[in-house]
């Protein structure tokens, strides 16, 4: 089935991370629920900001519907909804998977090089 350019426009124009709040927003939620579903999900796993603030992308926001679909919607329990996520092949059977941790530190550091990206073309647009 193909995309409408509509709908490569619209997945274009959308952020690739999210903020605590705008996720929570999205997702229907307050934010110390996403905390709360952050430790007990090990699928959901945002990044830090330089801030330090929890940055969630776009797959972690689709986790967290998925959560909220299996919790809310479907009436499942933590555990019922934990043995589902990894029957699909979404939650990892061991939270200190060395592969995770991998992908955490890769992602933290693609951040800080993107923000300091950021910096330096601010500083381009300054001196022109």
């Amino acid at each position: 089935m193909k995309k409408s350019p509509e709908s490569k426009k619209r997945r274009a124009s959308e952020p690739m991370y999210y903020r605590i709040g705008e996720a929570a927003e999205l997702v229907g939620e307050k934010p110390h629920v996403l905390r709360y579903w952050e430790a007990e999900f090990h699928c959901v796993h945002p990044s830090k900001s330089t801030s330090g603030q929890r940055v969630y992308s776009r797959r972690d926001v689709e986790m967290l519907l998925r959560i909220k679909e299996l919790l809310k919607e479907k009436k499942f329990t933590l555990e019922g909804a934990r043995r589902k996520l990894r029957e699909g092949g979404f939650e990892l059977a061991d939270p200190t998977d060395a592969t995770r941790l991998a992908v955490d530190n890769l992602r933290k550091m693609l951040l800080e090089v993107r923000d300091e990206l950021l910096r330096f073309l601010e500083d381009l647009e300054v001196r022109s």
